[in-house]
Protein backbone atom coordinates (compact mmCIF):
# COMPACT_ATOMS: atom_id res chain seq x y z
CA UNK A 1 0.00 0.00 0.00
CA UNK A 2 2.99 2.67 0.81
CA UNK A 3 4.46 1.73 -2.70
CA UNK A 4 1.34 2.39 -4.23
CA UNK A 5 0.75 6.22 -2.27
CA UNK A 6 5.05 6.56 -3.15
CA UNK A 7 4.15 6.31 -6.98
CA UNK A 8 0.75 8.36 -7.03
CA UNK A 9 2.54 10.65 -5.48
CA UNK A 10 5.07 10.89 -8.06
CA UNK A 11 2.75 11.38 -10.87
CA UNK A 12 1.03 14.82 -9.12
CA UNK A 13 3.84 17.43 -8.64
CA UNK A 14 4.09 16.37 -12.98
CA UNK A 15 0.74 16.58 -13.75
CA UNK A 16 1.12 20.38 -11.91
CA UNK A 17 4.20 21.01 -13.92
CA UNK A 18 2.45 19.89 -16.65
CA UNK A 19 -1.00 22.87 -16.13
CA UNK A 20 1.39 25.40 -15.25
CA UNK A 21 2.59 25.17 -18.72
CA UNK A 22 -0.28 24.59 -20.78
CA UNK A 23 -1.91 27.89 -18.95
CA UNK A 24 1.29 29.84 -19.66
CA UNK A 25 1.59 28.66 -23.87
CA UNK A 26 0.71 31.60 -26.22
CA UNK A 27 -3.08 30.68 -27.28
CA UNK A 28 -2.17 31.81 -31.01
CA UNK A 29 -2.88 29.43 -33.99
CA UNK A 30 0.38 28.48 -36.18
CA UNK A 31 1.83 30.43 -38.30
CA UNK A 32 0.71 28.25 -41.21
CA UNK A 33 -2.83 28.97 -39.91
CA UNK A 34 -2.54 32.84 -39.65
CA UNK A 35 -1.35 32.52 -43.28
CA UNK A 36 -4.64 30.70 -44.22
CA UNK A 37 -7.08 33.07 -43.17
CA UNK A 38 -8.38 34.83 -45.94
CA UNK A 39 -8.20 38.60 -47.02
CA UNK A 40 -10.61 40.87 -46.42
CA UNK A 41 -13.18 41.66 -48.75
CA UNK A 42 -13.68 45.33 -49.70
CA UNK A 43 -16.84 46.99 -50.81
CA UNK A 44 -16.54 48.81 -53.94
CA UNK A 45 -17.44 52.07 -54.19
CA UNK A 46 -19.80 54.09 -56.60
CA UNK A 47 -19.33 53.19 -59.74
CA UNK A 48 -21.61 55.63 -61.59
CA UNK A 49 -25.14 57.11 -61.17
CA UNK A 50 -28.27 57.78 -63.87
CA UNK A 51 -31.07 59.54 -62.78
CA UNK A 52 -31.79 61.22 -65.81
CA UNK A 53 -32.55 64.62 -67.26
CA UNK A 54 -35.30 66.37 -69.31
CA UNK A 55 -34.05 66.93 -72.99
CA UNK A 56 -34.19 70.30 -74.77
CA UNK A 57 -38.13 71.12 -74.77
CA UNK A 58 -39.47 70.43 -78.38
CA UNK A 59 -41.88 72.73 -79.64
CA UNK A 60 -44.89 69.97 -78.72
CA UNK A 61 -43.13 69.59 -75.18
CA UNK A 62 -44.16 71.82 -72.60
CA UNK A 63 -40.86 72.88 -70.72
CA UNK A 64 -42.40 71.90 -67.33
CA UNK A 65 -45.31 69.52 -66.53
CA UNK A 66 -46.41 66.38 -68.36
CA UNK A 67 -43.33 64.53 -70.22
CA UNK A 68 -43.79 61.77 -72.42
CA UNK A 69 -41.45 60.94 -75.21
CA UNK A 70 -39.22 57.59 -76.67
CA UNK A 71 -36.08 57.59 -74.38
CA UNK A 72 -32.97 58.22 -76.26
CA UNK A 73 -29.45 59.67 -75.42
CA UNK A 74 -30.92 62.71 -74.74
CA UNK A 75 -32.33 61.81 -71.47
CA UNK A 76 -28.81 60.72 -69.88
CA UNK A 77 -27.89 62.63 -67.33
CA UNK A 78 -24.41 61.45 -67.36
CA UNK A 79 -21.87 62.80 -69.62
CA UNK A 80 -19.33 59.84 -68.96
CA UNK A 81 -21.80 57.16 -70.22
CA UNK A 82 -23.80 55.88 -73.16
CA UNK A 83 -27.40 55.08 -72.92
CA UNK A 84 -27.84 51.88 -74.81
CA UNK A 85 -31.96 51.10 -75.49
CA UNK A 86 -32.95 47.50 -77.14
CA UNK A 87 -36.35 47.48 -77.87
CA UNK A 88 -37.48 45.01 -80.28
CA UNK A 89 -41.20 46.25 -80.50
CA UNK A 90 -42.47 49.27 -78.93
CA UNK A 91 -40.71 51.87 -77.50
CA UNK A 92 -39.78 52.63 -73.73
CA UNK A 93 -40.45 55.95 -72.92
CA UNK A 94 -39.07 59.01 -70.53
CA UNK A 95 -41.74 60.19 -68.57
CA UNK A 96 -42.45 63.44 -66.06
CA UNK A 97 -46.36 62.85 -64.58
CA UNK A 98 -46.41 65.54 -62.12
CA UNK A 99 -48.22 65.27 -59.41
CA UNK A 100 -49.95 62.08 -58.78
CA UNK A 101 -52.32 61.03 -55.74
CA UNK A 102 -48.92 59.31 -54.07
CA UNK A 103 -47.53 62.83 -54.86
CA UNK A 104 -44.62 63.73 -57.69
CA UNK A 105 -42.94 61.21 -59.75
CA UNK A 106 -39.30 61.29 -60.16
CA UNK A 107 -38.21 61.81 -63.95
CA UNK A 108 -38.14 57.61 -65.26
CA UNK A 109 -38.12 55.00 -68.06
CA UNK A 110 -41.03 53.25 -68.46
CA UNK A 111 -41.88 50.25 -70.68
CA UNK A 112 -45.81 50.50 -70.90
CA UNK A 113 -45.42 50.70 -74.34
CA UNK A 114 -43.09 48.26 -74.89
CA UNK A 115 -44.83 45.07 -77.00
CA UNK A 116 -42.20 42.91 -76.31
CA UNK A 117 -39.82 42.52 -73.74
CA UNK A 118 -37.57 45.34 -73.54
CA UNK A 119 -34.01 46.60 -71.53
CA UNK A 120 -31.83 49.63 -70.83
CA UNK A 121 -28.12 49.55 -70.65
CA UNK A 122 -25.26 52.05 -69.23
CA UNK A 123 -21.73 52.20 -70.93
CA UNK A 124 -18.96 53.69 -69.38
CA UNK A 125 -16.95 55.61 -72.10
CA UNK A 126 -13.66 55.04 -70.63
CA UNK A 127 -14.02 52.20 -68.63
CA UNK A 128 -15.04 48.30 -67.97
CA UNK A 129 -16.92 47.51 -64.93
CA UNK A 130 -15.30 45.01 -62.54
CA UNK A 131 -18.34 43.30 -61.07
CA UNK A 132 -17.21 41.02 -58.90
CA UNK A 133 -16.82 40.38 -54.92
CA UNK A 134 -19.22 42.95 -52.99
CA UNK A 135 -20.02 45.20 -56.55
CA UNK A 136 -24.14 45.65 -56.51
CA UNK A 137 -26.58 46.77 -58.25
CA UNK A 138 -29.56 49.77 -56.74
CA UNK A 139 -32.99 50.71 -58.28
CA UNK A 140 -35.39 53.08 -57.97
CA UNK A 141 -38.43 51.26 -59.07
CA UNK A 142 -42.53 51.17 -58.79
CA UNK A 143 -44.25 48.31 -60.89
CA UNK A 144 -47.66 47.54 -62.09
CA UNK A 145 -49.16 43.95 -62.41
CA UNK A 146 -46.87 40.98 -62.12
CA UNK A 147 -44.02 43.11 -63.73
CA UNK A 148 -39.80 43.37 -62.45
CA UNK A 149 -36.82 44.17 -63.52
CA UNK A 150 -33.86 42.28 -63.56
CA UNK A 151 -30.14 43.25 -63.75
CA UNK A 152 -28.64 42.65 -67.06
CA UNK A 153 -24.71 42.75 -68.31
CA UNK A 154 -22.70 42.64 -71.16
CA UNK A 155 -19.49 40.71 -70.81
CA UNK A 156 -16.28 42.03 -72.31
CA UNK A 157 -16.72 39.50 -75.34
CA UNK A 158 -20.00 40.37 -76.12
CA UNK A 159 -22.18 37.97 -74.73
CA UNK A 160 -25.49 39.08 -72.83
CA UNK A 161 -27.05 38.02 -69.53
CA UNK A 162 -29.41 38.41 -67.47
CA UNK A 163 -29.69 37.65 -63.38
CA UNK A 164 -32.12 35.73 -61.51
CA UNK A 165 -33.59 38.15 -59.16
CA UNK A 166 -36.07 40.31 -59.93
CA UNK A 167 -37.33 43.63 -57.71
CA UNK A 168 -40.34 46.21 -58.10
CA UNK A 169 -43.01 46.65 -55.78
CA UNK A 170 -46.66 47.80 -56.66
CA UNK A 171 -47.13 49.96 -53.84
CA UNK A 172 -45.26 52.81 -54.19
CA UNK A 173 -41.13 54.13 -55.01
CA UNK A 174 -38.98 51.34 -53.61
CA UNK A 175 -35.18 51.45 -53.42
CA UNK A 176 -33.79 48.40 -53.98
CA UNK A 177 -30.07 46.51 -53.82
CA UNK A 178 -29.20 43.53 -55.80
CA UNK A 179 -25.58 41.99 -54.84
CA UNK A 180 -23.86 40.55 -58.83
CA UNK A 181 -22.79 37.54 -56.56
CA UNK A 182 -26.14 36.16 -55.16
CA UNK A 183 -26.97 35.89 -59.10
CA UNK A 184 -27.31 32.72 -60.87
CA UNK A 185 -27.45 33.67 -65.18
CA UNK A 186 -29.28 33.14 -68.41
CA UNK A 187 -27.68 34.37 -71.29
CA UNK A 188 -29.85 36.84 -72.98
CA UNK A 189 -30.45 37.48 -76.86
CA UNK A 190 -30.43 40.92 -77.56
CA UNK A 191 -31.82 40.62 -80.89
CA UNK A 192 -35.12 39.32 -79.45
CA UNK A 193 -34.70 40.44 -75.73
CA UNK A 194 -35.47 37.03 -75.30
CA UNK A 195 -33.34 34.11 -72.88
CA UNK A 196 -31.48 31.18 -74.16
CA UNK A 197 -29.99 28.02 -72.51
CA UNK A 198 -29.39 27.17 -68.82
CA UNK A 199 -28.60 28.79 -66.10
CA UNK A 200 -25.32 28.91 -64.90
CA UNK A 201 -24.08 29.73 -61.85
CA UNK A 202 -21.44 32.42 -62.23
CA UNK A 203 -19.81 34.29 -64.82
CA UNK A 204 -16.80 36.18 -65.44
CA UNK A 205 -17.50 39.99 -64.01
CA UNK A 206 -14.01 41.08 -64.42
CA UNK A 207 -14.66 42.56 -67.35
CA UNK A 208 -18.48 44.29 -67.61
CA UNK A 209 -19.32 46.23 -70.97
CA UNK A 210 -22.48 47.78 -70.16
CA UNK A 211 -24.68 46.96 -67.31
CA UNK A 212 -28.78 47.73 -66.84
CA UNK A 213 -31.86 46.23 -66.38
CA UNK A 214 -34.43 44.01 -68.62
CA UNK A 215 -38.39 43.52 -68.44
CA UNK A 216 -39.16 40.72 -69.47
CA UNK A 217 -42.79 41.17 -70.15
CA UNK A 218 -44.57 42.90 -72.23
CA UNK A 219 -46.24 46.66 -71.67
CA UNK A 220 -49.97 46.85 -71.92
CA UNK A 221 -49.83 50.48 -72.55
CA UNK A 222 -51.33 53.98 -70.62
CA UNK A 223 -53.42 52.58 -67.04
CA UNK A 224 -52.93 49.95 -64.54
CA UNK A 225 -52.22 47.20 -65.85
CA UNK A 226 -48.49 45.96 -66.62
CA UNK A 227 -45.27 48.14 -66.89
CA UNK A 228 -42.39 49.36 -65.00
CA UNK A 229 -40.94 52.31 -64.02
CA UNK A 230 -37.03 52.78 -63.23
CA UNK A 231 -35.71 56.07 -61.92
CA UNK A 232 -32.14 55.96 -60.47
CA UNK A 233 -29.63 53.60 -60.87
CA UNK A 234 -26.03 53.40 -59.18
CA UNK A 235 -23.44 50.84 -59.96
CA UNK A 236 -20.92 50.02 -57.04
CA UNK A 237 -18.11 48.31 -58.35
CA UNK A 238 -14.68 49.08 -59.93
CA UNK A 239 -13.30 50.90 -63.14
CA UNK A 240 -10.95 49.23 -64.83
CA UNK A 241 -9.39 51.18 -67.82
CA UNK A 242 -10.68 50.06 -71.68
CA UNK A 243 -6.74 49.88 -72.72
CA UNK A 244 -6.85 48.58 -76.68
CA UNK A 245 -10.99 48.40 -76.61
CA UNK A 246 -13.05 50.51 -78.23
Amino acid sequence: MQQRIVRIGGVIPLCVISALAWAQAPNHPPRSARAERPALMLRPGLLFREEWKRPAPASEQPAKGGLNIALTGEANSNPELDLEVYAPAGTIQLVAEGSTENGNNPLHVWTGLCTSACAVALRDKGHFADLSGLARIRFNTKMSGFHRIRPIVKLADGTWWVGDQAVGSTRDWLVSEISYADLRWLELDMTHVVTRGNLVDRIDLSKVDEIGFVDLEPGSGHGPGGWADVAQIEVYGRAVARTGHY
